[in-house]
């Protein structure tokens, strides 16, 4: 394959309007996706003691808040990766605007019903079909953009929609922080704050009217799919289609590879930092006499916060990560990156102890173990061709998430069982599970570098 003509204009300068506009919904999609996934992890805590607590007013134990918190955001994982194994087929055969509308419908709704949960299990329900949307959207998302760009400008804008994905999960926060606020001064009265958060979750929905009315599918897309009918096959997306060809069959199971060492690394310990800060500032603030709302709402405060540094520092990394990787290639910064968020994660879990830790260790965690997302939304599409992209890329993303799933079942089991007589065994269940990124620089070796090179169309010339 020949590589992009070099040029020395900035990319953005070959972006039209529609180029931006593509780019604006895209981004808007996945910062609404984003936004429910932190909506969750800030209200979970809260979430679980009370609807673990009993009809008579017994409330769990913190060991079984970790668990069934364990529990909740595997089922939601499990849902976020079935929805991505389905909805990538449906984006290859459909076309991405048409299923992108669709998933953010799914992912709005289900967030809003979260609210209503009366017990753990309809709780964890509602987060299953929410996870169908949140893990179809993301292929869907990043193929469009890819599709759409023009070459040289493709990395970067990707890197640009994954970096927004921040501002997302800011917003959550800021959500909590508010929400957190008004619960302190005894202001919502019976309502609870982590449902009002869940609430707000639902509002995405209305961006699904200008998909309908203004997006329309690639061009790639439709050359592929009128191909596809000259050829007598009339479908795009074929999971058969993918596995048959011994290029896409190895890209794929290498990346669903690369995906879980960065899956499990955020699902399974990074955004458990936010849990870790609830109990070491929960002595803190007790020590201070406080107590009920009070004291509840404090932490949420203080759980907007940590998730804000924590993404501050997410959108340089994901962004550095796509200024590096086009200068000494995809490869060679995912290697630093995977060391960077080992580093950083183990950092977190065993120093933090004070406030203003908070304040420089986060952002740091957070452009570590962030940028590695940062890569595998401008990797991924670049290793399968137009009539596959979709499939493909959901399938290195989302089959990650099954096997991801059994990482908070592993750190609930490690907190609450393992090293639950430890003064705090989130601390130690942490730092167990950080190595966990090292994985990923197991599978570099066998992959293609991409840097300077065209989307592929087909898997002549290509290296295995």
């Amino acid at each position: 394959m020949t590589t992009l003509p070099q040029s020395r204009s900035p990319w953005w300068a070959e972006l039209t309007r529609y180029h931006w506009f593509v780019l604006a919904v895209a981004a808007l999609g996945w910062l609404f996706d984003t936004m429910d996934q932190q909506l969750f992890n800030l209200a979970r805590v809260p979430a679980m003691k009370e609807l673990l607590t009993t009809a008579d007013g017994i409330a769990p134990s913190p060991a079984d808040v970790a668990k069934y918190g364990g529990y909740a955001t595997s089922i939601f994982l499990v849902g976020w990766a079935t929805g991505g194994l389905i909805f990538g087929v449906i984006g290859d055969r459909i076309g991405r605007a048409k299923t992108m509308m669709w998933t953010i419908l799914i992912y709005s709704i289900c967030t809003g019903l979260s609210a209503m949960s009366q017990n753990f299990w309809d709780f964890a329900f509602y987060r299953f079909i929410t996870g169908l949307g949140v893990g179809g959207e993301f292929a869907v998302g990043v193929a469009l953009v890819a599709e759409v760009m023009p070459d040289r400008a493709r990395p970067h804008a990707i890197g640009l929609l994954q970096a927004l994905s921040t501002v997302g999960n800011i917003t959550a926060a800021l959500t909590s922080i508010g929400l957190g606020q008004l619960e302190q001064a005894g202001s919502l009265n019976n309502f609870k704050a982590w449902r009002l958060m869940f609430l707000v979750g639902a509002l995405p929905a209305l961006l699904a009217v200008v998909i309908r009315r203004r997006l329309k599918e690639p061009q790639r897309w439709q050359e592929a799919k009128a191909a596809k009918q000259v050829a007598g096959k009339n479908q795009l997306g074929s999971y058969s289609e993918l596995f048959r060809s011994p290029v896409w069959r190895k890209r794929a199971l290498l990346g669903v590879c690369l995906a879980c060492a960065g899956v499990i690394g955020l699902w399974g310990i990074g955004f458990y930092s936010i849990d870790l800060n609830r109990s070491v500032l929960e002595k803190t603030f007790r020590a201070e006499g406080l107590t009920g709302v009070a004291l509840s709402g404090k932490l949420n405060i203080w759980a907007g916060i940590t998730s804000i540094m924590l993404n501050f520092g997410a959108f340089f990394g994901i962004y550095g990560f796509s200024a590096l990787s086009q200068r000494i290639g995809r490869k060679p910064t995912f290697a630093i990156a995977f060391v960077c968020a080992f580093l950083s994660t183990a950092m977190v879990f065993w120093y933090m102890r004070t406030l203003t830790d908070i304040f420089w260790m986060m952002p740091i965690m957070g452009f570590c173990i962030l940028s590695l997302f940062g890569g595998y939304a401008i990797y991924f599409p670049e290793l399968f061709p137009t009539h596959l992209r979709s499939t493909g890329v959901s399938f290195c993303y989302n089959v990650g998430r099954f096997i991801a799933a059994l990482g908070p079942i592993f750190l609930g089991q490690l907190t609450g069982v393992f090293f639950k007589d430890y003064p705090e065994p989130m601390r130690y269940a942490g730092l167990t599970m950080c190595s966990v990124f090292l994985l990923g620089i197991l599978v570099l070796p066998f992959l293609p570098e991409t840097r300077g090179l065209p989307l592929p169309e087909s898997d002549r010339g290509l290296s295995r």
